[in-house]
């Protein structure tokens, strides 16, 4: 029998985590906020030279997994579901390939309206570049967002409240950029910020809005050759791509995250995560309750 109930979470027993919630999430983002500085020193140092880029990505992935697994262990006392090795593979595979469809689907909209094309030739040495910096860019700020923000913010207010706080956050990170621009920043909090809470919360592991941020933004500068974010600075990828016409289909400065496109085509995977999420019981309360649809009974662990 189908039944809709409320269950009360049964967190890591016998293990009491020496901090508050709110003193865990102040420690542990300035933690990562260094990190973040650090893997951006990693990327100016490594510039746009192919080969020094896969590897500073690398550098930076890795170091940044491993901190995030120490500091968790050591502040929280618990292991890390989140991180759990068996749903790597397939998780970064199915995201880095939708993050690829969707972005694709976006800039050939925008093609379709005249607001894309292409000059010059092709660089496949400039496309590695980006593939490697973006690696560690996905990394880093899906540990931050999602690994530590959403899912300790979600403790005190619930999912539905987080997806919120997280989404305007990462949509006013990017006010910071050279080119951004106030819709830029809603437009990228909706369409990513929510997109990448929902995969979060669909999965309850990092592995899919990782492989989903980077295939995006992979397909967003080291593909089509597009602005990231408002980030002027991005180096164009395999093509040099030029964006032209009404902001609100290309994204104008912003790039076409921006472009209304963008936001009805990731429209379509936030509502579907969302739907996989509470099919799944992974839709939390304020009260650290979780309303769990399906059958029979079972144990309910913290998010």
């Amino acid at each position: 029998m189908t039944q809709s109930s409320l269950r009360s979470r049964t967190p890591f027993k016998n293990v009491r985590p020496p901090m508050s919630t709110g003193g865990r999430l102040v420690l542990m983002v300035v933690l990562f906020l260094a990190v973040t500085a650090l893997a951006a020193g990693i990327r100016a140092v490594a510039g746009t030279n192919p080969f020094l880029s896969v590897i500073a990505g690398a550098v930076v992935a890795v170091g940044a997994l491993k901190f995030y697994a120490v500091v968790v262990r050591a502040v929280e006392k618990r292991a890390l579901p989140e991180l759990d090795a068996t749903a790597a593979v397939s998780g970064l595979r199915t995201g880095t390939l939708l993050g690829l469809v969707l972005f694709t689907a976006t800039i050939a909209l925008i093609a379709v309206f005249g607001g894309y094309g292409t000059k010059g030739g092709v660089s496949f040495g400039a496309a590695i570049a980006v593939l490697g910096t973006m690696a560690g860019v996905a990394v880093v700020e899906e540990l931050l967002f999602r690994g530590i923000i959403f899912r300790l913010v979600e403790q005190l207010v619930g999912t539905r409240g987080v997806l919120v706080i997280t989404g305007v956050l990462f949509g006013g990170l990017h006010l910071v950029n050279s080119g951004a621009t106030v819709w830029g920043a809603l437009a990228i909090a909706v369409e990513a910020g929510l997109m990448l809470g929902a995969a979060y919360a669909a999965t309850r592991t990092l592995w899919l809005p990782i492989g989903l941020h980077f295939g995006w933004n992979f397909a967003e500068s080291g593909i089509f050759g597009t602005t990231v974010s408002g980030n002027e600075g991005t180096p164009a990828g395999l093509l040099h791509g030029v964006l032209s016409g009404p902001v609100a289909i290309t994204g104008g400065t912003f790039g076409p995250e921006a472009s209304i496109f963008a936001i009805i085509i990731c429209a379509i995977p936030t509502v579907l995560f969302l739907r996989t999420a509470k099919r799944r019981g992974h839709l939390y309360t304020r009260a650290g309750l979780k309303t769990t649809t399906g059958t029979g009974a079972g144990t309910t662990t913290a998010p």
